[in-house]
């Protein structure tokens, strides 16, 4: 049977079992110790790359659909440009210690309420009085993001040089220390804002056909809008206090969803981009632990993929 054949449905259905064997393989495979140790230690980290895999995939789907491109994920409004800095801060004035001196939950708060706070204020500042233009949104997120990094870089460069090592460590994504309490404060989170999104995806379909199509639909489109970008920043900013920034993985695997799904429809763009990011995370990280002995950072093997996929975005859309 071609794939062009099979239906959404089945091919969600096909996806699901991928990643059940993907889930199963990455529990079992050199599994030698302690059955009572192993399956708590493993578990945990899938269930963290589950979270981080369907978070990631969702709001950089919903971020595309209100902005009607592509090619943008949510880290153009700076929110990971905006934990890197609350990192680089931390180490500045605390040293290596100052990342451990809030303890790990506090810190989980700080960076929520931070990346959180500045959205809300972002999009109450554009959202507000006649601006409503998202074409302003993305470049004053832009602007934003390169003002943090330029900050991060220039605390980072009069650092102590040991503590920039330890700081390095940080900025990347990791799954092998994950707090539990803080995981299970994720899911609910996470949760609770997948079942809204869910109920608003045949909205989503008419936020995809445009400005003017929306409004003619009877959808009131500035607040639809407000309510789905507020959506995006509560994902981006817990998965990336709870592992660490993912700039491009969003952009590669929604990227590959539009091409499985054959839809444009979100009730199975939805669960394709979700079971994707969780698979691809697994998948990932199985590969690196089991074939390159965690040789390199699953988030940068992530970064040079989702780079590739930015560059064939953009030259695709150049022959077009």
């Amino acid at each position: 049977m071609p794939p062009r054949s099979l239906s959404p449905s089945l091919r969600i259905t096909l996806l699901a079992l991928a990643g059940l064997v993907v889930v199963a393989l990455f529990m079992t495979i050199g599994a030698n110790g302690s059955w009572s140790f192993v399956l708590p230690f493993r578990g945990t980290k899938v269930a963290a790359m589950i979270l981080v895999g369907t978070a990631i995939a969702v709001s950089t789907l919903l971020f595309q659909t209100v902005t009607a491109n592509r090619i943008l994920t949510p880290s153009i409004m700076g929110l990971d440009q905006l934990y890197v800095l609350i990192q680089t801060c931390l180490v500045f004035l605390a040293g290596a210690a100052g990342l451990t001196l809030l303890g790990p939950r506090w810190l989980f708060v700080l960076e929520i309420a931070a990346m959180v706070g500045f959205s809300l204020l972002l999009f109450r500042a554009l959202f507000s009085g006649s601006v409503r233009d998202l074409h302003l949104l993305v470049l004053v997120g832009i602007v934003f993001g390169l003002l943090f990094r330029s900050l991060s870089g220039f605390l980072a460069r009069i650092i102590d040089p040991n503590d920039f090592v330890v700081l390095q460590d940080a900025l990347f994504a990791n799954f092998n220390s994950v707090d539990q309490e803080l995981l299970a404060i994720s899911a609910i989170a996470v949760g609770l804002v997948l079942v809204l999104v869910w109920r608003m995806r045949h909205v989503l379909d008419v936020l995809a056909l445009g400005r003017e199509a929306t409004i003619n639909l009877g959808v009131e489109h500035r607040r639809m809008v407000a309510l789905v970008l507020v959506l995006v920043a509560i994902l981006v900013s817990v998965s990336t206090a709870l592992v660490g920034p993912v700039t491009f993985f969003g952009l590669l695997v929604v990227s590959i969803a539009y091409q499985i799904t054959g839809s444009e429809k979100h009730r199975h763009l939805l669960p394709v981009a979700s079971l994707l990011g969780a698979v691809t995370l697994l998948a990932g990280q199985l590969v690196l632990e089991r074939v390159f002995a965690l040789g390199t950072a699953l988030g940068i093997v992530i970064e040079f993929a989702g780079g590739l996929m930015f560059i064939w975005l953009l030259l695709k859309g150049k022959v077009r």
